[in-house]
């Protein structure tokens, strides 16, 4: 059965002995976690997904509703990541290479076609290359802003929360990236 409750009712409950409730939590956001941590740092990106984790269940005896549990979540990952680039002698803002292939990630792979024709699945594939590509062209802020929008399904108070910058700077970040993904995506977009 589906435990419908929120993020955060589960949070409460698995910090008050429901390990339950973190089974649900992880399960819910797992993917989007991952995908964000993936597309910001491919080649640490399960070091890192390991770790915001640890992070969550270390602080779950502190844990109090003051955002959305994506928020908080995300924060931690938005941490973990700074602490990752000062550790390699860069930040969030310098890094804006592409970080390996995205094959040797499969929590990247598109999902199944709805058709099995071939040209349809080379298409589509060549598609979620193109806007692969294009994401890791984006500066890392504005990806940053672009993944937590579209993986985290955070608004703009959210994602400025996250990031530790104004409500505005926040959203300028996520328009100049959907505009760079539409310029870059062209027809596709």
């Amino acid at each position: 059965m589906e435990d419908l409750r929120p993020d955060e009712a589960l949070m409460l409950a698995y910090r008050d002995g429901d390990a339950g409730a973190f089974d649900v939590l992880y399960g819910r956001n797992r993917g989007k976690l991952y995908r964000y941590l993936a597309h910001q740092a491919a080649s640490h990106a399960d070091e890192l997904f390991q770790d915001v984790w640890l992070r969550v269940i270390n602080a779950r005896a502190g844990y109090e509703v003051t955002a959305k549990f994506s928020t908080w979540l995300f924060r931690i990952a938005h941490n973990r990541l700074m602490d990752h680039f000062r550790a390699q002698g860069r930040s969030l803002i310098e890094f804006a290479e592409p970080q390996g292939d995205d094959d040797d990630c499969p929590a990247l792979d598109p999902p199944a076609p709805a058709t099995t024709e071939p040209d349809a699945m080379l298409a589509r594939k060549d598609l979620a290359q193109r806007i692969l590509g294009a994401l890791d062209e984006l500066p890392a802020a504005q990806r940053e802003a672009f993944l937590l929008s579209e993986e985290g399904g955070l608004s703009l108070d959210e994602i400025a929360a996250t990031t530790g910058v104004g409500k505005e700077t926040a959203k300028s970040r996520l328009r100049y990236a959907l505009e760079r993904l539409r310029l870059s995506l062209g027809d596709a977009a």
